[in-house]
């Protein structure tokens, strides 16, 4: 899983010239993940002057993008990315 999130790093770095990271873990039914026995990361890319965590609280963003373009991007840096 380290392995993995390092490489999603570079991939963000390079796709959205991010300046730093949020990353957190969720594990079992009560610990946010939903469903027990199930682990699972987040990797939330962030700026300087971003508005920090209220848009992931407040389900609000900016976005200049697509989602269907981001996913596209991000796709294509892994497989540009070892």
């Amino acid at each position: 899983m380290a392995h993995l999130t390092q490489r999603t790093m570079r991939v963000l770095r390079k796709v959205s010239h991010n300046d730093g990271f949020n990353i957190g873990m969720n594990q079992g039914k009560v610990g946010g993940a939903g469903i027990a026995d199930h682990l699972h990361q987040h990797i939330l890319p962030r700026w300087s002057g971003d508005t920090n965590f209220l848009p992931i609280i407040a389900h609000t963003k900016t976005m200049s993008r697509t989602l269907d373009d981001m996913r596209q991007i991000i796709a294509d840096g892994f497989a540009q990315t070892q």
